[in-house]
């Protein structure tokens, strides 16, 4: 058994040797608890196991699993589904993941969809109210009045 490192690097992001493996891959961006525990498992290595005293070729393992998702995993685990690019299944992680989220927006601002003017205008995408709730700027709350204006608090 080699030294217990500190910290390890995955998937182009520096976790916590210290940590549980399953959860240290959690804080990979793309990865939550579901995809740890199952790379952990398809792989054989213990999750709870800290992920500093994994050996050099089982974090390989590990690294190469996390990036390659897609291919290990049934197609309704992974996070992007008939890519619109090359239309393959594809698991996506770290910068990956935000650059094909913000040009996916991108896209649908260009093509003027409802979801894209929605993000254009900066209002609320999902069919939530925006009565009460998505305001801008400051608070505009009741105001007192003074005393001995008419409609006041105060005695006439």
């Amino acid at each position: 058994m080699s030294e217990v490192r500190a910290i390890v690097r995955i998937g182009d992001t520096d976790l916590d040797g210290a940590k549980a493996t399953a959860f240290a891959l959690a804080r990979i961006r793309g990865i939550g608890l579901a995809s740890a525990f199952a790379i952990c498992r398809r792989l054989g290595i213990d999750p709870y196991t800290p992920l500093g005293n994994l050996s050099e070729e089982q974090v390989s393992k590990l690294d190469w699993a996390v990036r390659n998702l897609h291919e290990i995993a049934p197609a309704w685990f992974l996070n992007r589904r008939r890519d619109p690019v090359n239309g393959r299944d594809l698991h996506l992680i770290g910068s990956e993941l935000i650059l094909a989220a913000r040009n996916d927006i991108d896209l649908m601002k260009k093509l003027k969809n409802w979801k894209g003017m929605r993000h254009a205008a900066g209002l609320k995408v999902r069919g939530q109210r925006t009565v009460t709730t998505g305001r801008f700027g400051p608070t505009a709350g009741v105001t007192k009045k003074k005393e001995g204006q008419p409609g006041g608090g105060g005695k006439q």
